[in-house]
Order: C-alpha cells, then structure tokens, then sequence
C-alpha cells in the first residue's frame, strides 16, 4: 500500500496523501499514495514540474483533463480496463461488472486490473464501483486508509 523510496521525481501534499511521482525519460512512470507526514519534494525535472502543475490544477477543478505521456507497462487486459477507464468522465462512475461486460471479461479481473494501476488519478480507477453502487476496493484493499482516498477523490468530483 505505501512505498518508500527517494526515487521519486516529485512528492506533492494533498488533502488525503503525499503524492510520490516519478517520472522516466520523458515518461510518466507511476504516482504513489503515501503518508501524509511524508515531507513534500520539490520537482526534480521539467516533467515532474508539468505532473505537479496537472495534479494541482484537478486538485482546484476535478473537471480538469490530464495531457501527459504515460509509460503504462502492463498486460493486454490491464491496457484494455485502463482506456476504459481513462474514458469515464469526472463526476462519474461505472461498475467493475460493466467494464467486465465491455470485455467479456470477469469483474475480478477488472478490480485486479485496478489494484495494478501505477498512475492512480490520471488512470482513475477510483470511479470504478461495485455493481450495487457501493464503492467497492482500492488500492487492493477493501477497508482503511485506501478507501477514505476513494471517498475523497470522488466527493471531490461530485462537488
């Protein structure tokens, strides 16, 4: 759930986790939730600058689109739950059965997709749901601190 290393390009405070960003090349790599005692760093590189400007700018307007290059290493059903979820407008949500029926897939499959996901909020797997319309896991948990990030970032989109 956290991970500490100081390679990160970036780590940027939020009202629910310190950002960790790192960034490769001219590639957005992976953004981490990590505690919020974790002490901010200023950006590393051009690219960890342009991150931080775009996560702050939703962080004022959850509204807001997201134009980085992205380095998404994963398999072909992650990479296909993934596009799908980039497409799911902010304020918005779909269940992780619907996608499931997108792909002919299982909504297991789907939430292991999610729990993959590196770059959270720019891929926002947080607008994916239980079927019921419960909020479902995050982060590859069920309960605790991953899913009062959940309940952030949505209220945070729906206001």
């Amino acid at each position: 759930m956290y991970k500490r290393s100081n390679s990160y390009q970036a780590k940027i405070a939020t009202p629910f986790a310190v950002l960790g960003i790192r960034t490769e090349d001219d590639w957005l790599t992976s953004i981490e939730y990590l505690p919020l005692d974790t002490p901010p760093l200023t950006y590393q590189n051009s690219l960890a600058k342009e991150v931080c400007k775009q996560l702050e700018a939703y962080l004022i307007n959850p509204s807001f689109t997201f134009d980085l290059s992205l380095h998404i290493d994963g398999t072909i059903h992650q990479n296909r739950v993934w596009k799908i979820i980039q497409a799911v407008p902010s304020g918005t949500t779909c269940s992780y059965a619907d996608i499931a029926t997108q792909l002919s897939s299982a909504p297991r499959a789907v939430g292991q997709a999610c729990g993959a996901n590196r770059i959270p909020i720019i891929i926002p797997c947080h607008r994916v749901i239980a079927k019921n319309g419960e909020i479902g896991g995050f982060m590859n948990a069920s309960n605790g601190f991953p899913l009062k990030i959940k309940r952030w970032l949505l209220h945070h989109e729906c206001t």
